[in-house]
């Protein structure tokens, strides 16, 4: 059955005492409301709708990096869940299948809960909630069910004492045909101690035009959702520790699992070894039996087979390491592949380069790129041997098996088995720094008295 996802992400998050938009605090590093994407994709969507309201520029721009076919509609006004789920109306207008309303600020529910949710439509309920049984319900709404048949959801503010004594609670996500979605939404009157259009009405009305509405139950760890940095902290902890559980069971060692820290899409493969004090950013593949050593931060990068990275290693956006690479402590490679079994080791910044196959990089080079308006390449060949302190001045091309001496300042190419010596010509003057420093003291003596 075709599905459309609607996920809203509209609210201000005042409690988040921000001026960011609640939806476009990260988690994992990517934004709240990318989790949420995430799970729908389960679903395997056909269209997908975001519904922003404050900071709408800057939740479409988020939106777009992440996925250029999102279609993202604006929330003038914040009205209530039914208010804002009828704003994806006209997006959807002819879309055929169901519709399935998400929420930016929920980033835990899975894939798996969505798919049971759509099996509970097949099986021919007309309106799917998705319930927990919650261990404090506190101010949830409640979901009030006879034999089997949801029958209504109550907010806390509108519930009866015996209502609230329910600890089944509604989490807002809701499955059913789109075309009927938006037909009961229409229904919806704002008569409730809010004022406001709820979403979760659409259970009576569905129920006084003889439909069917049923519950599926998650675990309530699904349904945290994000209002306060605090809970924004919590929700961190659940997913790394969730993260650092799934790279152990799929095979990697992790010697410190509490000091490692993942992004939202981090791969690690097997018999990889992460080392302490390891933070992922977003978009990271390490395959098997690769380590990554202490202290090293990795982002937009990909790590080869039998690499070793760090201690204190710093891999930015479009960093590729081949197999047998070597990056070693206060290194830092930028969109810069370096090839298999070559070695940066010491003190070094690559960066808009190409390190060939078993090249040796010494202590303190730098690839100088940046002309202050324009990146430029560096080709680093073969089995080449760059010495410590050089300069690589790009764009530039050191060939295969050549070497550069120690401080030298590479300003030109050089050819396949060259040396390349660029500094200034060192002088001795016998006796200099004794007469200097004799001379330094009597002065420094003078000035004291």
């Amino acid at each position: 059955m075709p599905t459309s996802l609607i996920v809203l992400a509209a609210g201000q998050g005042t409690r988040m005492m921000s001026d960011r938009p609640k939806v476009l605090h990260e988690l994992g590093g990517v934004p709240l409301f990318a989790h949420a994407l995430a799970a729908g994709r389960a679903l395997e969507p056909e269209h997908v709708v975001l519904v922003a309201g404050h900071g709408a520029e800057a939740v479409t721009k988020s939106a777009r990096a992440l996925d250029d076919e999102i279609t993202v509609v604006v929330q003038e006004e914040q009205l209530g869940t039914a208010h804002a789920v009828a704003q994806a109306r006209p997006a959807l207008d002819g879309a055929a299948g169901d519709a399935v309303v998400l929420y930016g600020d929920t980033p835990f529910i899975s894939g798996e809960t969505l798919e049971a949710m759509q099996a509970a439509r097949a099986g021919g309920a007309d309106v799917v909630v998705l319930g927990f049984e919650a261990a404090d319900p506190g101010r949830y709404g409640r979901l009030v069910v006879e034999d089997g048949a949801l029958i209504r959801i109550v907010e806390y503010k509108d519930a009866s004492a015996a209502e609230r004594a329910i600890s089944l609670c509604n989490s807002g996500v809701v499955a059913a045909d789109a075309a009927l979605l938006f037909d009961l939404i229409d229904a919806v009157g704002n008569d409730n101690a809010s004022g406001e259009y709820y979403l979760t009405d659409i259970v009576e009305v569905a129920r006084a035009r003889g439909l069917s509405a049923v519950v599926v139950q998650c675990d309530e760890a699904e349904t945290l959702g994000i209002n306060t940095r605090a809970e924004l902290a919590a929700a961190e902890a659940q997913f790394q520790a969730a993260k650092r559980t799934e790279a152990m069971e799929n095979g990697a060692t992790l010697v410190a699992p509490d000091t490692v820290f993942f992004a939202f899409d981090t791969w690690i493969g097997r018999d990889a070894v992460i080392e302490p004090h390891v933070v992922f950013g977003p978009g990271v593949t390490v395959e098997n039996e690769a380590r990554i050593r202490a202290f090293s931060h990795l982002e937009g990068c990909h790590v080869s087979r039998d690499a070793v990275i760090g201690p204190f290693a710093r891999l930015r956006p479009g960093a590729e390491l081949a197999e047998g690479a070597k990056v070693g402590n206060f290194v830092e490679i930028k969109n810069a592949e370096i090839a298999a079994g070559a070695k940066v080791n010491h003190l070094t910044y690559i960066g808009d380069a190409f390190v060939g196959e078993g090249a040796n990089i010494g202590a303190g080079t730098i690839t100088c790129n940046y002309d202050g308006v324009f990146k430029h390449r560096t080709h680093i060949g073969a089995h080449s041997f760059i010495g410590s302190d050089t300069m690589l001045v790009a764009p530039v091309r050191v060939g295969d098996g050549a070497m550069t001496a120690t401080g030298t300042v590479v300003t030109r190419d050089v050819p396949d088995g060259a040396m390349a010596v660029g500094r200034a010509r060192m002088e001795i003057k016998e006796g200099y720094w004794r007469r200097l420093y004799e001379k330094l003291k009597a002065k420094k003596a003078k000035q004291q008295n």
